[in-house]
């Protein structure tokens, strides 16, 4: 683990301090920056090219899952961990289908941290005991399953999909995506059409389902 570089992203500040502490007593790694929500994560990685990064589900903006594909797509050597409070199947099979390498719950001890970065650095594929059972069959039935017509929406339609979702009007959303707020409108409405969905709810309650969107 010589020289392991390390990017850690969380939208609480205690928790990426107190994870940045814990990572720094194993030896040869070294955290080289942090992140509160995905769209800034994926600057940073840009940035500083870590070799491992440190993700948690639920970020305000673009969450984990997202931050996530396009990190794994963009630089493929990044190794990303993804680090959560969700213990269900479904957050761990998305996680993998994102792209993540190993899933992490908060409530772990110390050691299975180190544990857990030791496994992911050497290539392999990691996951707390507690969600483990049954999570990797699961995850390789549904793989030969059609996709979902979740799966059909572009990065940008789930951007928008989650911005919507957390309550952003779409001048906010234009704003925070750089976009007109024509381009934002004509999105909000193909996602309507799409999802076969006639009100803002039905568009919450579909991001929720994908979980773009935690409660």
């Amino acid at each position: 683990m010589s020289g392991t570089r390390v990017l850690l992203a969380d939208d609480h500040a205690l928790v990426r301090a107190g994870l940045g502490k814990l990572l720094e007593t194993i030896p040869g790694i070294t955290v080289v920056g942090e992140a509160g929500d995905g769209l800034a994560l994926l600057a940073l990685a840009e940035e500083l090219k870590p070799h491992l990064v440190l993700m948690d589900i639920a970020m305000p903006g673009l969450n984990g899952l997202e931050a996530t594909a396009r990190l794994v797509k963009s630089m493929p050597d990044i190794r990303v961990m993804i680090l959560s409070m969700h213990q269900s199947e479904e957050y761990v099979r998305r996680a993998l289908r994102h792209g993540a390498v190993a899933y992490l719950l908060k409530d772990s001890a110390p050691m299975e941290l180190e544990l857990a970065v030791t496994a992911v650095l050497r290539g392999e594929t990691y996951l707390s005991p507690a969600v483990s059972k049954g999570v990797l069959a699961d995850y390789v039935h549904r793989l030969r399953e059609d996709d979902q017509p979740s799966e059909q929406l572009s990065p940008r339609q789930r951007e928008v999909l989650q911005l919507i979702a957390e309550g952003m009007s779409t001048k906010e959303i234009a704003r925070r995506l750089d976009l007109s707020i024509k381009t934002v409108e004509t999105h909000r409405t193909g996602l309507m059409r799409q999802l076969d969905v006639h009100e803002v709810t039905g568009l919450v309650r579909y991001a929720l389902k994908l979980g773009l969107l935690t409660i």
